[in-house]
């Protein structure tokens, strides 16, 4: 038996390291007394009142681990000899019980700071598949994605781990593939997959750990809990994940693993429809999503992560569903000093943070701030994404590429990052390496318009005007008329002789502008194509002087590259604060 010397929590499985509950070190508990017979305890799957079912001693070549499982069948292993044997725990022999339990409990002492690297491979990245809903209803869908999302997040807590983001891995939602093409296209070494059933108020969660290197099951289990035992749960499994994957962690890594963001059931449950519409990305589903997050708020008005997301989706209002920056970009800075200022060990507040800075212009402010959430958590590449945005409307070119390619690394088919790698491109002038991408990134998803839009640009710079012609058409239309999409439409337009088109798409843009759900730039950049400087200067200065936060991305994009040789371009880049 092992104990918490923090909260006195006794635990009966001798392979755990440290508390589920607070990730302090555990260390040997009391011993029972000589008149108690001996006979080893073991932890089980099954919730605390439970009674366990079944037992198993699993021997590998290097170490003993007990484990037990509700209803969990034999470990597989894919790879090796693995001698297995199975005992029914009244059958043992308390003293063969005894030899290995002191074995264990050794084991344990020595990895005590750190876990040993026993498996042959090292694991140095993991992807947490979708859980497959097998509760027959679109309804439970936020659990078995946010189950999934939330291991995503406790996992990218722990240093040196790379892990697989949610934006990656929910394009394998309701898909067949197996482990081995999974870990090829994300670059991991092992994958979760998992399955999650709901009847009434009880849960049935299934996982399986694979080492793909290896070809081994490293681990298979099978939790039946309550509905509210859901975030015990939760923590329970991602502990367990870290266990398996013998990472070397000395004690205050774990932290992030146990932590407690909230005791209350319904705001987390809340939280987690808020996270799955959050990942859908449209206009509506934001919209739902802050409806989400401030239940999870009310119910808990301590709960950092539910602030942390209103601050997330009020930063991004603007792009996706036209909002005007002036009444959102408030609300998303006061939601990410309040998540901060419940928990200061969040990234991603930070990189919001960032984000609203960069939208104010507040240059330091902003790389102070994303430098802060790539120290939290090395793992956000949102962070990484949003950063090289400042540092391209900075002129720091090479040092954006590096951020954004660390951002490809961690989320290779995150479409919205792989056509910022397509832009970098752009920008250092190499257009072939742009078309290149963003074809990859429409391979992906043909859907994704914004991989058209940059695709039609590059093509414009090579000569191939007809192909970008047709690429922003189809990116005008994937994207519903988007501004951004639609002027650039319109200067490419204008750059390749189509006059009157240009002018239709420049006034329906004036039209919006007027009615405050478009920006100056958006109609300068069609003016730029046209050749017409003066109106293209015009229409910049209306967003200078409302100091429209949109404005601050002119100085690299294509569609501004006829004016950088006037006066005018360096002078507006000067009163933004920034270097010309």
């Amino acid at each position: 038996m092992k104990r918490c010397p923090e909260c006195r929590r006794d635990y009966y499985d001798d392979t755990l390291l440290y508390c589920l509950e607070d990730g302090n070190a555990l260390v040997q508990g009391s011993v029972p007394s000589p008149d108690e017979p001996a006979t080893a305890i073991l932890h089980s799957t099954a919730a605390p009142a439970e009674e366990q079912t079944r037992a198993q001693i699993h021997t590998t070549e290097q170490t003993a681990i007990l484990s037990t499982g509700a209803e969990a069948g034999p470990q597989e292993n894919l790879g090796g000899s693995t001698e297995k044997q199975s005992f029914s725990a009244r059958r043992t022999k308390p003293l063969m019980v005894a030899v290995v339990a002191v074995a264990v409990l050794v084991g344990g002492f020595f990895g005590y700071r750190y876990f040993s690297a026993s498996s042959s491979t090292q694991i140095n990245s993991i992807a947490v598949m979708p859980f497959e809903n097998r509760s027959g209803s679109g309804d439970t869908e936020y659990l078995s994605d946010g189950l999934a999302d939330s291991l995503i997040y406790r996992l990218s807590q722990l240093p040196n781990l790379k892990v697989s983001p949610t934006s990656s891995v929910m394009r394998y939602k309701g898909t067949t593939s197996d482990a081995a093409k999974v870990a090829s296209e994300l670059g991991v070494d092992a994958v979760m997959t998992g399955r999650l059933s709901q009847i009434g108020d009880n849960l049935n969660i299934s996982v399986q750990l694979v080492d793909v290197k290896a070809g081994r099951v490293l681990w298979a289990e099978q939790y039946d809990r309550k509905l509210a035992d859901l975030l015990a749960t939760q923590r329970e499994i991602a502990a367990t994940i870290t266990q398996k994957l013998e990472l070397k962690l000395a004690g205050s890594d774990t932290k992030g693993i146990t932590k407690k963001y909230t005791e209350n059931n319904e705001a987390y449950q809340a939280y987690l429809k808020g996270r799955t519409f959050w990942n859908r990305r449209t206009a509506e589903n934001i919209k739902k999503a802050i409806a989400e997050f401030k239940s999870a708020t009310d119910l808990d008005p301590n709960f950092a992560l539910a602030y942390a997301g209103l601050a997330d989706c009020y930063a991004i209002l603007p792009e996706y569903a036209g909002t005007p920056a002036s009444e959102s970009l408030p609300q998303a800075k006061a939601f990410a000093e309040r998540a901060i200022a419940i928990d200061d060990q969040l990234g991603e507040p930070h990189a919001t943070l960032g984000i609203v800075y960069v939208q104010t212009w507040q240059w330091a402010e902003a790389e102070k701030e994303y430098e802060r959430a790539i120290e939290i958590n090395p793992n956000y590449a949102t962070a990484y994404h949003w950063y090289s945005i400042l540092l391209k409307n900075q002129g720091r070119y090479d040092e954006a590429a590096k951020i954004i390619m660390r951002a490809g690394e961690l989320d290779p088919l995150s479409p919205s990052i792989g056509v910022n790698i397509s832009m970098i491109y752009q920008v250092q002038g190499d257009h072939d390496a742009s078309i290149r991408k963003s074809l990859k990134v429409v391979e992906l998803d043909p859907n994704y318009g914004r991989g058209y839009e940059y695709l039609g640009l590059s093509y414009l710079k090579v000569g191939r005007k007809d192909e970008a012609v047709r690429a922003l058409e189809k990116a005008v239309e994937l994207t519903n008329r988007q501004n951004v999409v639609l002027s650039e439409l319109g200067f490419v337009y204008g750059a390749v002789g189509k006059r009157a088109e240009a002018m239709a798409v420049a006034k329906e843009l004036e039209d919006k502008y007027a009615r405050k759900i478009a920006a100056g730039h958006e109609v300068a950049a069609v003016y730029s194509g046209l050749g017409d400087k003066d109106k293209a200067f015009e229409w910049l200065e209306k967003d200078f002087q409302n100091r429209d936060s949109r404005l601050n991305t002119f100085r690299w994009e294509l569609q501004f590259e006829p004016l950088r040789d006037d006066p005018r371009f360096k002078d507006l880049l000067k009163r933004m604060g920034l270097p010309e």
